[in-house]
């Protein structure tokens, strides 16, 4: 049995490899073609074509990430398809390769791959896009606007609630025109921070060139607000850059621990994180996937044909993963707009692929 393990084991990572090899060459084309509208413009001189090949490669996890389940389907329907097709899996058969065994064999080959899809789009993937955003800031816009009004954030401390206002993030990552609210317990501003810049420390920031605005309203015939220029202080804050990035960056490229502090965080602050937990779970249950996919291709491997060739089987594979992939996206949105569970939608398309192939499994290996 080791010596078939390792036969599987051996096609279907090189198959994987090989497709996985494809798809990403295909998407790191399509990315620098679209890329190149962005080199030369006269607000970006400085970024020319080495700049865009450096930004499109760091895009490359994301892909993977993206494209793991969907390969690993591909790669283990071409090589299952052509052990049946050449006999050598009718022969496995005979040596001792059951269906219950030939599952296993494959889950434990999907597991592999689920700790390698969680690796990639936790770790790689959300530290290559963010090093990817900031070079390409560096090399455009000497800062990145968001929106008319900036990126705003809430934060609520005691009975003291803060509302922070972002309008740009500039090359090195410092925040511009910063502006911070203080709320009393009352619902009333009672203080106002103007900051040139910002810098984001653990714990807290440090605002340059603040403008402080007391405003002093307990007596209404008194009512006054009192400025202060300040060149540097401190303001204590639970706000974390990798909070900050998400109002500025695309929140999907966090880590699954920095989307479930930020879910927190939004709750702590009566806010709706609808959109972040369906997020959150399908981190959880996207590298899950690749289980589902490698039970999938089982069955073909149970295919009797000898004259049609494997182009079919690969086609249709191919058409299943795609459909897997707008499935997973189509849910997301649904959830999102119907305010379904997150966890629910999150985990629907595996659950729906899951039953359809375990369904295949059942007909087409035990019954047959």
């Amino acid at each position: 049995m080791k010596t078939i393990r390792r036969l599987i084991y051996v096609e279907a990572l090189k198959a994987v490899a090989f497709v996985t090899l494809g798809f990403l060459s295909l998407f790191f084309f399509f990315d620098f073609v679209d890329e190149l509208q962005s080199v030369g413009k006269p607000e970006s001189m400085a970024y020319g074509p080495m700049q865009a090949l450096v930004y499109v490669a760091l895009l490359i996890p994301s892909h993977l990430y993206e494209l793991l389940p969907i390969t690993v389907l591909i790669g283990c329907i071409f090589v299952m398809a052509r052990l049946a097709q050449s006999s050598e899996y009718t022969i496995l058969r005979t040596s001792g390769l059951g269906p219950w065994r030939a599952l296993r064999t494959l889950l434990l080959l999907g597991l592999g791959f689920v700790f390698l899809t969680f690796a990639v789009g936790d770790y790689i993937a959300p530290l290559s896009g963010r090093t990817g955003q900031l070079l390409k800031s560096r090399y455009q816009a000497p800062y990145t606007l968001v929106g008319n009004t900036g990126a705003w954030l809430k934060e609520k401390r005691d009975n003291v609630s803060y509302a922070v206002n972002v309008l740009s993030i500039s090359r090195d990552g410092t925040l511009q025109n910063t502006r911070i609210f203080e709320f009393d317990a009352n619902g009333y501003v009672s203080k106002q921070l103007v900051a040139k810049s910002a810098r984001i420390f653990d714990g807290h920031w440090t605002l340059a060139d603040v403008e402080k605005q007391d405003y002093e309203t307990r007596s209404a015939d008194k009512a006054r607000i009192v400025t202060t220029e300040i060149p540097q202080m401190d303001w204590n804050t639970s706000l974390t850059a990798e909070m900050v990035s998400v109002a500025l960056l695309r929140p999907d490229r966090m880590s699954t621990i920095d989307l479930f502090d930020y879910i927190r965080h939004l709750d702590a602050n009566g806010q709706t994180a609808q959109r972040y937990e369906i997020e959150f779970w399908r981190k959880v249950f996207y590298p899950l996937s690749c289980l589902v996919m490698v039970v999938l291709a089982l069955p073909f491997a149970y295919l009797h044909f000898r004259q049609a060739g494997i182009t079919t089987y690969v086609f249709g594979g191919v058409m299943i993963g795609i459909s897997f992939f707008l499935l997973n996206n189509v849910f997301g949105y649904l959830g999102n707009l119907s305010n379904w569970s997150p966890w629910l939608t999150a985990a629907a398309p595996g659950m729906i692929y899951s039953v359809m192939s375990l369904t295949a499994f059942s007909w087409l290996v035990l019954r047959r």
